[in-house]
C-alpha cells in the first residue's frame, strides 16, 4: 500500500505531511507521559519507558523484515504484505506502535525508495495512523476488553486487521481523487482496491492472531491489554525477536512473491495496463532527485538489503527514543520530581552519578546485542551438541530439528 509520488498533488502532499508531523509530535509526548493511574508513581512510569525502548526497536525490526515477505493472493494475480500496525499496538500500545511503524516507513522511503518521498505523509496516515490510532482502539480493544478467551482475541486480531487495511485502501483512493493529477476514476479504482485489501487484511489478521496467541500462551504480560503480569526478564524475548528478525530479513528476498502488490495490481486493472505519467511539477522532480540520492538500495535489490534495513530501523527508533526521553523532561518538571530517574543505572566510576539518557539507551542495546548472541549460540548448541560443526550440510544431516512447539516454548519462556 506504499503510494508513489505520481498519485498525489502538492496541496495533498503538504496537508498530509503536516497532519503526519503533528501526530508524530503528539506521539513523542504521549509515550513520555504516564497514564492517570501512574501520575503518583514516577518510578514505575520511568521504568516502563526504559523497558519500552528496546521493545520498540526489536518489534520494529521484526515488522520491517515481515513486510518484505509478500504473500500470494490466490486466484487474483496479486500479492500482499502485512502492515503490522495492529500487532505493534497490541504489544507496545497505540502511540508507541504508531511511532515504530512510522520509523519503518521512513527507512523504507529514504533507503529503499519503497513509497514516494512526497507520499510519506500519506503512507504514515494510511498505514500507521489508521491501524494503530483508529482501528486498534475502536475495534480491537472493545472486542478483547476483560476477556481471556483465545477465540475472542483471535477474532479481534482478524477483524481489526481487515478494518485497518480497508480504511487504508479507502484513504488511498480519496487522496488520489483529491489530488486530481491522474486519470484513475474513483469508483473503478475503489472497486479494485477495497476487495483485494480485504483479502490482504484477512491474511495479516491470521498472522497477527497467530503471533498474539503465541504471546498469550508463553509471555502474556507483554501484551498491553493483558490482565496478567510477570517479573520475568524481557531480555530473552528481546534477543529471540532480534534473531528472528535477522533470519526473516535474510530469507525474505528469496521466498517473497514477485507478483504486484494490492495497490499496483489495482492501478493496473483500473488503467488496463496503461502507465501513469510522472507528474511534471518542480516539487515532484525535486522529491525524485532527493530520493534517488538517499535510496542506496532501491527496491531492495541488494542481497543484504533486509539486514541493512533491520539495522537502519533500529537506528531510527533509537533516535526517536531520544525524542521521547526529552519529551519526558517537561512532565517531570511540572510534577516537581527533580530526582534522577530511577531507571538510569548508576555509573560505577562516578559514585552515585547516573548515566545520561544516551548512555543508558546505549547500555540497553549493548545488553540486547550480547543476549542475542548468547541466545543464538544456545540455540545452535541445543540443535548441534557441544561441538558445533561449520559445515551446514553436516548439521542438517546429523541434527534434525525438533518439534516446533517445543522450540517455541523454549525460546519464548527461557
Amino acid at each position: 500500500m506504499h503510494m508513489s509520488d505520481t498519485l498525489i498533488s502538492p496541496p495533498v502532499f503538504i496537508a498530509t505531511s503536516v497532519i503526519a508531523a503533528g501526530l508524530i509530535f503528539v506521539a513523542t509526548r504521549r509515550i513520555g507521559q504516564p497514564r492517570a493511574d501512574q501520575l503518583l508513581d514516577q518510578t514505575t512510569s520511568a521504568e516502563r519507558r526504559r523497558r519500552l525502548v528496546p521493545l520498540m526497536g526489536v518489534m520494529g525490526a521484526l515488522i520491517f523484515a515481515a513486510q518484505m515477505l509478500n504473500f500470494t493472493i490466490p486466484a487474483t494475480g496479486s500479492s500482499g504484505h502485512i502492515v503490522g500496525g495492529v500487532l505493534l499496538a497490541a504489544v507496545l500500545g497505540p502511540w508507541a506502535g504508531f511511532l515504530t511503524l512510522t520509523s519503518i516507513l521512513v527507512v523504507q522511503c529514504l533507503l529503499f525508495a519503497d513509497g514516494g518521498l512526497m507520499t510519506l505523509g500519506c503512507n504514515v496516515l494510511n498505514m500507521a495512523a489508521l491501524s494503530c490510532l483508529v482501528a486498534y482502539p475502536l475495534v480491537f480493544k472493545p472486542l478483547v476488553r476483560n476477556s481471556n478467551s483465545t477465540a475472542r482475541w483471535a477474532t479481534a486480531s482478524i477483524a481489526t486487521s481487515i478494518v485497518a487495511l480497508a480504511m487504508g485502501a479507502l484513504a488511498v483512493t480519496i487522496e488520489t481523487e483529491l489530488s486530481g493529477i491522474t486519470a484513475l476514476p474513483y469508483g473503478r479504482f475503489l472497486a479494485f482496491m477495497l476487495p483485494i485489501h480485504l483479502l490482504i487484511g484477512l491474511g495479516e489478521g491470521l498472522a497477527t492472531a497467530a503471533v498474539i496467541a503465541t504471546l498469550r500462551r508463553y509471555r502474556p504480560e507483554l501484551l498491553i491489554d493483558s490482565t496478567q503480569s510477570s517479573a520475568r526478564s524481557r531480555t530473552p524475548f528481546l534477543a529471540i525477536t532480534a534473531v528472528v528478525a535477522l533470519l526473516v530479513a535474510t530469507v525474505a528476498g528469496a521466498v517473497a512473491s514477485s507478483r504486484p502488490d494490492g495497490l499496483e495490481w489495482s492501478i493496473e486493472r483500473t488503467t488496463q495496463g496503461t502507465e501513469i505519467a510522472n507528474a511534471p511539477s518542480t516539487l515532484h522532480q525535486s522529491a525524485d532527485q532527493i530520493q534517488t540520492t538517499t535510496a542506496l538500495m532501491p527496491d531492495y535489490e541488494a542481497s543484504m538489503a533486509g539486514l541493512v534495513g533491520v539495522g537502519a530501523t533500529l537506528v531510527v527508533i533509537y533516535g526517536a527514543s531520544l525524542l521521547i526521553r526529552r519529551a519526558c523532561a517537561p512532565l517531570r518538571a511540572r510534577t516537581g520530581n527533580t530526582q534522577p530517574l530511577d531507571d538510569r543505572p548508576a555509573c560505577p566510576n562516578r559514585g552515585d552519578a547516573r548515566l545520561s539518557d544516551r548512555d543508558a539507551l546505549g547500555a540497553d542495546y549493548a545488553a540486547l546485542g550480547a543476549a542475542s548472541l548468547r541466545t543464538f549460540s544456545d540455540y545452535l548448541r541445543r540443535r548441534c551438541g557441544d561441538t558445533i560443526p561449520t559445515d551446514t550440510a553436516t548439521i542438517a544431516r546429523d541434527r534434525p530439528l525438533r518439534g516446533a512447539d517445543r522450540s517455541v516454548q523454549y525460546l519464548l519462556s527461557s
